[in-house]
Parts: structure tokens; C-alpha cells; sequence
């Protein structure tokens, strides 16, 4: 017979325990107990439940304040019904048996697909793993698996201390073994005992999420609500935090060992995993509904110019001229929205780089993954809790300019750094690169110049804009598409400056077509047939190591 106690504590919050057939499990305050009510109007051993073949009973074991059904204070062994209300100190409890138990008493289940029938993210995960009642299981368990290992405090530290991992393992296989009886049949021991792993020296439920390679990014809507982004489609997971407290634990996991620090008084924070992905976390009370995270992925592979051409961001000429553009020192600025691709394609573009020149870049999030030898990386650094200590991206770009750099790479400009960069541009760094939010090339040019006025000098526009046509040669627009492919629509060269306007011809452009049967964009890159100023001092000056062919419009 199947038969599971439903105890709810005053908060509103339910948990559930499968009894075994013909096996009795203890109720009362010790941490011994089976289920334990952490209450001080319980006795240590308050009563036993159990199931039998002719149904369910409840034992008291002479409690101080006694155990009750259906209002009427029962002494030694009672028969009780799905329909009898137990009361245990604070607690209700009810009993179930038989079909109700399999039908009724598993727990609430991960949020169902919501938002229009948003797709879930690998479905045959079970969500029974993260209903109500393994997550207090899991609880349980964690709390046995500190106690064995004679941990209080900060556990989180810790238990993820070098060399903790065998000891974890060989303490959480002892409680699982305590616990065997207690986990329902339609459970997969190993699964569960992952997950827990997970818990006491992972990221929890994040854990899985970031081991999966098809997802570039992990969204936390509070600790019921987790979506992932894979091949540019939003997914909703049945994955599931125990409660805020358990969110916020992970935050704290990711961020403590980057020196970084998230609390009421300082409820946002940027950090990065050591994988390098990029994490963004707002707590209460910023976020009215639980901390949300998000959780930028980069791949593991690194990605070449072969993989967009691939992947339809770029067509092979592209790739060649971008190439071409790179080896003969251009500055390059990346322009695209959010989730465009633009850090993925600065990457790439930095691989173009001879292997002879010293390269310093500069991060607010270290994301880029170059592998030259004479390489330097510098990442800005946020205030301390005493609001002490900030070192801005300004700062380390002005810093760079004392380090003999051949060329800088700034992850991306977003305020008056820019007005550095494009001086160091134009003071013999050419073959710079940077990145910047915008929907078009002309935006960019708007948005660098906003930027260089933050600054705080009093530069006439006329001043900024020679700045920005003499430092920029090229601009790549990338493009997040609706069916969530990134591609790069325009290349386009800066060329100078005329009645206080900049200058721009388009050198390949994105020709969108339509939408195929499965809603892909369907189109072609295509060059215009103008050949960048740049191109022709190469061929004059004998120095050119491009195909011209590349420029000539199909057709």
C-alpha cells in the first residue's frame, strides 16, 4: 500500500512523506525524528503514522500536548481517514492512502508552460524532482549531510573548499541511506543524489542549466520561474530554487569569491562565472517578485569565422574583408542590441590579430578569450561596501596608454571612456576595436559621440565628429533576427567628414527575404560593389592580401 502525510505548518507551506507498507514513521521535535515539527509544544518523539493493509493510523506516545483529530485529543493508536484533520502542535497533518496518495500526494510540480504555450526546455525532464516534496527532502537531507561533516555557520564556503568533494560524497551517501525509505519509487536514486551534489558544492539547479551546451542563456524570474534561451528560443524549465532563500544562496556563491557583495543596501551586482559567462542579479527590494538573475553563456568552443559563415552570419567575402580589415590595422567598432552577438564576434575578429603585436583589453566583465602571447587583460573593478575602491573602464583605458599597447580592445564602451578610446585611436594605436549599443551604423556614431560628452569637457560637436571620422574606419551592425539567429547586417566605412556630418557607404549589407515554413529568416549577404578608400592605398602601396572579387555584387 502507498500512503503519504501531508503536514502543513502555519506559514501556509505543505510538505509531504511516503510511509512504506507496513512501516511506521516517527513525528516530533528531534532532529531524529522522521518528520521532524520544529515546534516547542511538541514533544521529541510526539507520535508515530503508519499503514497498514486494512488503511492508515496515528499513534501518540503520551505527548505533553497531545495529538488531535478532528478536534478531540486521542490517546494511544487511531485509524485515520483522508478526510480526519490531525493537529500536532501548530501543524495540520492529513493521511492519504492507496489511489489518493498516487494521484493527490506528490506536491505541487514546477510551474506549468505559461506565456501563450511557451515550449519546456527538455521535456523529459522530470518535474517531480523539484516538486514541494523533494525540495523539502532535499532539505532534509543537506541539513544531515552539514551535520555529519560537523559544519555550521557559512556553510556555502566551506563545503566547496578544495578537497571537501570526497568527504561531501561520502556524507550525503550516508544520508541518502537514511532517507532511502523516504523517497518515492518514481524517483531515480542517482538523479536525486546529483541534484543534491548540485546543491552543497554547485550552483543548485543553475548547475544542469550551465553544463547543457545548446543554451546561451539562463533567465531567473524568482526561485519558481526559470527560462532559458536555446538556438534563439525562449524555453521555460521545470527546475526550481527551494524558496527564495535558496536563490539568494547561489547569488552569494557566485559573487563572494569575485570580492563582489549583494544585500538590501547594495541589491544589484555584475560577476562573472569561471567560465566566463556574465551574471547580472537584482534582490529585493529592487525585484518586487524574488532576485532575478540573468546568465549570459559563452560557448565552451571557441568560435571562429568558420562557424558564422556556418551558421549564416556572415557570407565567406565578409569573413575576408573583416580579415583584411584586422591584419591591416583598421579600427573596428562593433555595434549591435543586446544579445546580438557583438562580444562572440569581437572574439573572432581578435583572432585576426598577428601573433607579433602586444594587445591589452579592457572589461568591465571579463568575456573575451584571446590567446596571444603578449597579451594583457585588465577589468574594471566596482566599489567596495565602504563605496571605496572603484576602478572604471575609463580608468584602465587612460592606464593602458602607459603600457605600450599595439593595439587596445575595450569590451565595450558605454560611457567616457570613449572619448580615451577614440584618442588612442587616433594617437598610433590604429588596429583598435570596441563594441557599442545600437541599431545602425548612424546610431553608433550618435551614441559615441552622447558618450565622449560625458566626459565632462565642453567639446563642440564639430570637435567630437572629427574625432570619431578620423579614430572609426569601419562599423559591423550585428542583428539578434526574430527567429533568434544573430547575423551581421551592414559593414559599413566611415569616410571622413563633410558640413559636419558624418560620412558612411555601405560596403555589404543583409537583403532579407522572408520567413521559411519554420519561421527561419530567409536571406542572403550581399556586397554593394564599393570598394573602402582603405582597400585602394593597399593595392597602391603593393600591400594588399585580398581578393578584389569579394566587393563585385552577384549578378
Amino acid at each position: 500500500m502507498v500512503a503519504r502525510v501531508k503536514v502543513k505548518s502555519a506559514d501556509g507551506r505543505s510538505r509531504f512523506f511516503e510511509i512504506p507498507e507496513n512501516a511506521v514513521l516517527t513525528i516530533g521535535r528531534s532532529d531524529a525524528a522522521d518528520i521532524v515539527l520544529d515546534d516547542m509544544t511538541v514533544s521529541r518523539r510526539h507520535a508515530v503514522v503508519g499503514a497498514a493493509e486494512n488503511g492508515c493510523f496515528i499513534e501518540d506516545n503520551s505527548s505533553t500536548s497531545g495529538t488531535w483529530i478532528n478536534g478531540e485529543r486521542i490517546s494511544g493508536r487511531r485509524t485515520v481517514s483522508p478526510s480526519d484533520n490531525i493537529k500536532i502542535g501548530g501543524f495540520e497533518l492529513s493521511v492519504s492512502a492507496g489511489a489518493q496518495a498516487a494521484a493527490g500526494g506528490a506536491g505541487r510540480k514546477a510551474p506549468p508552460p505559461s506565456g501563450g504555450g511557451m515550449p519546456v526546455y527538455n521535456a523529459q525532464t522530470e518535474t517531480e524532482m523539484y516538486s514541494d516534496e523533494m525540495l523539502e527532502l532535499a532539505r532534509v537531507v543537506q541539513s544531515r549531510v552539514l551535520e555529519i561533516l560537523n559544519i555550521t555557520g557559512a556553510p556555502s564556503n566551506k563545503i566547496s573548499a578544495e578537497g571537501m568533494r570526497p568527504k561531501v560524497e561520502d556524507a550525503l551517501n550516508q544520508a541518502l541511506r537514511e532517507i532511502r525509505h523516504r523517497i518515492p519509487g518514481s524517483i531515480q536514486i542517482e538523479k536525486f543524489r546529483a541534484v543534491l551534489m548540485d546543491d552543497l558544492i554547485g550552483l543548485g539547479p543553475l548547475s544542469p542549466l550551465l553544463r547543457a551546451t545548446d543554451i546561451s542563456e539562463i533567465m531567473i524570474n524568482g526561485p519558481d520561474n526559470i527560462f532559458v534561451e536555446s538556438n534563439g528560443i525562449q524555453y521555460r524549465t521545470g527546475v526550481r530554487f527551494n524558496g527564495e532563500a535558496h536563490l539568494q544562496s547561489i547569488i552569494q556563491r557566485i559573487v563572494e569569491p569575485l570580492g563582489r557583495h549583494i544585500d538590501a543596501a547594495s541589491p544589484m551586482v555584475d560577476a562573472r562565472l569561471d567560465d566566463g559567462s556574465r551574471v547580472n542579479a537584482v534582490i529585493p527590494p529592487l525585484s518586487l517578485d524574488g532576485s532575478l538573475v540573468t546568465i549570459r553563456k559563452f560557448a565552451a568552443k571557441k568560435l571562429t569565422d568558420e562557424d558564422l559563415i556556418r551558421f549564416g552570419s556572415l557570407s565567406r567575402p565578409m569573413a575576408e574583408f573583416l580579415k583584411e580589415a584586422v591584419r591591416s590595422r583598421r579600427n573596428i567598432l562593433v555595434s549591435g542590441g543586446t544579445g546580438s552577438g557583438k562580444t562572440t564576434l569581437l572574439n573572432i575578429l581578435s583572432q585576426f590579430i598577428p601573433e607579433r603585436e602586444r594587445i591589452i583589453t579592457v572589461e568591465d566583465s571579463a568575456e573575451l578569450k584571446l590567446t596571444h602571447e603578449n597579451l594583457c587583460r585588465l577589468e574594471a573593478r566596482p566599489a567596495n561596501i565602504e563605496g571605496q575602491g572603484r576602478i572604471t573602464i575609463r580608468d584602465l583605458v587612460i592606464n593602458t596608454l602607459r603600457m605600450r599597447p599595439d593595439r587596445i580592445i575595450v569590451g565595450e564602451c558605454r560611457g567616457a571612456e570613449a572619448l580615451d578610446m577614440l584618442q588612442a585611436m587616433n594617437t598610433g594605436h590604429d588596429g583598435s576595436m570596441t563594441t557599442c549599443h545600437a541599431n545602425n551604423p548612424r546610431d553608433a556614431l550618435s551614441r559615441l559621440e552622447n558618450m565622449v560628452m560625458m566626459a565632462g569637457f565642453e567639446l563642440p560637436s564639430s570637435a567630437i565628429r572629427e574625432q570619431i571620422a578620423s579614430a572609426i574606419n569601419l562599423i559591423v551592425q550585428q542583428t539578434r533576427m526574430p527567429d533568434g539567429s544573430r547575423k551581421i547586417v551592414k559593414i559599413t566605412e566611415v569616410c571622413g567628414r563633410e558640413n559636419n556630418t558624418i560620412l558612411l557607404q555601405d560596403i555589404f549589407t543583409y537583403e532579407q527575404e522572408g520567413y521559411d515554413e519554420k519561421f527561419k529568416v530567409v536571406g542572403r549577404h550581399v556586397a554593394t560593389g564599393n570598394i573602402p578608400r582603405f582597400i585602394e592605398e593597399l593595392r597602391q602601396s603593393g600591400d594588399l592580401k585580398l581578393d578584389m572579387s569579394v566587393f563585385v555584387p552577384e549578378g
